[in-house]
């Protein structure tokens, strides 16, 4: 769950809500909204244990369209563009010792959601992106021992921030009463909802526990802890971070900033400790480029060998036993989304991924009706109140980012449309 939006979505926030407590209050309610769909999971990963979670709940409920179109998603906005939005965050982070790596440098072609960037950042995110889709396609054993170190490291740095700044950094507390001029239009009970969907960007994964209940004893005792705990320690280091982050710098100078931790702890420790926390960070941040570098052409893999998409990215290597079409034409496709702008990426990924999972929950109400179905104690509690929550904050979510964002929303349902449409009139009779 720990990935880039909590590194680099604190500053498009302050500009989109303008209130510190009112940031604070969106990370708490996201977690909120996020246990509710991980419960929600919990009862779906114990009655489907098999891999494939969204791709098994929607074939199995509503027909194997939705099933490709999850799949095709993933691809896309599951995948693809976090890696990308990763990498330019990783890129920006870098930004602290060479600015020509900085996002607003280069050059701007568009504008909004149509907006093409060129630059040093572009390039950088890019080369990232291509060195691990170099070492994934030549075995999985040395990206493993640098996903572990970079993992651990990552928690490591984020808890010696938060305790460091608090302890030994140069803040004000005054700075969380303090407003930023907003950058937004929409009012802001409307802002609130759509920026939901940046947070829950920062805490996707929460569903990854529902994908090995088949390995658990006792699932329907564990997983529901599992996650509950699991997001419970998630939620306390995002919100200690943007402590961190208000304690450190006054709104207006964070708004719109991506590398928000480069620049808290200029604030907090000076120039010269501000660059081993950017270093740290930006070392953390190539972890989640590993992993999602690592898992998405499984994930594809998986799918086209039970026929649920494209043949070929089941293909493995001879020689070093890997998918390697899945993972070069993941690495193609990333490399191309750094040229979209940062918060268009995050709206892209963040409406896409709700809509899916938003579906997924509701599936529930579909299995329920069926005989032989475990249900789960927490889920069941007040039910149907759980999932219906979901459901309701996550279609709220979509519904406002689709009426204050309509171009940003059109790529992205244009993008799930195009998936229903590919296989329909494609795959759908070749069993691909």
């Amino acid at each position: 769950m720990v990935g880039t939006g909590i590194f680099g979505t604190t500053g498009f926030m302050v500009g989109q809500l303008g209130d510190a407590k009112i940031i604070l209050a969106a990370w708490a309610v996201g977690s909120l909204f996020a246990l509710a769909g991980a419960f929600s999971y919990s009862e779906l990963g114990i009655n489907f244990p098999s891999s494939g979670g969204e791709y098994v709940y929607l074939t199995r409920a509503f027909g194997p369209t939705w099933g490709f179109m999850t799949g095709w998603t993933s691809f896309f906005a599951g995948f693809s563009a976090p890696i990308a939005a990763a990498a330019l965050t990783f890129s920006d982070y870098l930004g602290h010792f060479f600015p020509a790596l900085r996002q607003e440098s280069g050059l701007t072609i568009g504008s909004g959601a149509l907006t093409l960037k060129f630059g040093g950042a572009q390039w950088m995110a890019s080369s990232l992106i291509l060195v691990f889709t170099a070492l994934n396609c030549f075995g999985i054993g040395r990206v493993a021992k640098i996903q572990n170190v970079l993992t651990g490291g990552k928690i490591g740095v984020i808890v010696l921030f938060v305790l460091g700044g608090f302890l030994y950094g140069n803040g004000n507390w005054n700075h969380l009463s303090e407003a930023a001029v907003r950058t937004s239009s929409t009012a802001l009970p409307a802002q609130f909802v759509v920026t939901l969907l940046w947070v829950m960007v920062s805490y996707s994964g929460w569903n990854a526990a529902t994908y090995v209940a088949e390995e658990l004893k006792r699932p329907e005792r564990t997983l529901p802890a599992a996650l509950a705990v699991g997001t419970a320690l998630v939620t306390a280091l995002y919100l200690g971070l943007n402590l961190v982050f208000f304690y450190a710098t006054p709104l207006e100078q964070m708004k719109d900033h991506i590398a928000v931790g480069s620049l808290a702890a200029s604030k907090l420790f000076g120039p010269q400790v501000a660059g081993v926390f950017a270093a740290a960070m930006a070392l953390s941040i190539v972890s989640t480029v590993s992993a999602m570098m690592t898992i998405g052409p499984r994930v594809y893999y998986a799918m086209a060998q039970n026929g649920a998409f494209f043949r070929k990215a089941a293909v493995v290597h001879p020689k070093w036993r890997t998918p390697t079409i899945a993972i070069l034409s993941q690495g193609v496709c990333a490399s191309l989304m750094t040229l979209t702008p940062f918060p268009q990426l995050v709206f892209f990924i963040g409406l896409s991924l709700t809509f899916f999972t938003v579906l997924s929950v509701a599936s529930l109400f579909v299995f329920r009706r069926r005989e032989g179905w475990q249900r789960l104690k927490p889920v069941s509690f007040c039910f149907p109140a759980i999932p219906a929550a979901y459901i309701l904050v996550g279609g709220c979510m979509t519904i406002y980012g689709i009426i204050w964002q309509p171009k940003a929303s059109f790529i992205a349902l244009a993008n799930i449309a195009a998936g229903a449409i590919i296989y329909r009139l494609w795959l759908r009779d070749r069993r691909v």
